[in-house]
């Protein structure tokens, strides 16, 4: 996931990156009233408004785990992690960082440059180099709540 797919998500919605989440459902529930497969007969259109559909839902699911509100609704807990506890492991995939923290949070952080993730894993203190240069500098989402099916 890249912030390139992020920008397709809100352009897909057409919402900026401060939208609310009720915006975000009611645009949500119009856009799959509007693309439901069981409003055409025609066996084309029934494929591409699938397609919208599908994109719609993946689009929706994550622009709300990266949300202004829910990042805030979990903000103290994710200050008390990244500020207070040490990184237990961490990866790169797919142009995301994923940290893993040793109280068991998770999460994802996107848009991070390969040569900081190089960097990270040079430095002497990866979890300091992280609460300096990761933490509040990127967009990022909890991947401790995430279901297996997203």
């Amino acid at each position: 996931m890249n912030m390139k797919k992020i920008v397709e998500y809100r352009k897909l919605l057409n919402v900026t990156k401060d939208v609310t989440l009720s915006e975000l459902k009611s645009i949500y529930r119009t856009s799959m009233k509007e693309n439901h497969p069981d409003k055409f007969t025609d066996e084309e259109k029934k494929k591409e408004v699938e397609a919208i559909s599908t994109l719609t839902i993946e689009a929706y699911h994550f622009l709300v785990s990266v949300a202004n509100e829910t990042l805030e609704k979990d903000k103290d807990l994710y200050l008390k992690t990244t500020s207070s506890v040490n990184i237990e492991d961490f990866y790169m995939d797919n142009n995301v960082l994923y940290i893993n923290f040793l109280d068991g949070n998770k999460y994802e952080y996107f848009g991070v440059p390969k040569n900081t993730y190089i960097k990270m894993i040079n430095a002497e203190s990866p979890s300091r180099f992280a609460r300096r240069h990761i933490y509040s500098n990127f967009l990022y989402r909890s991947s401790s709540k995430l279901v297996a099916a997203e």
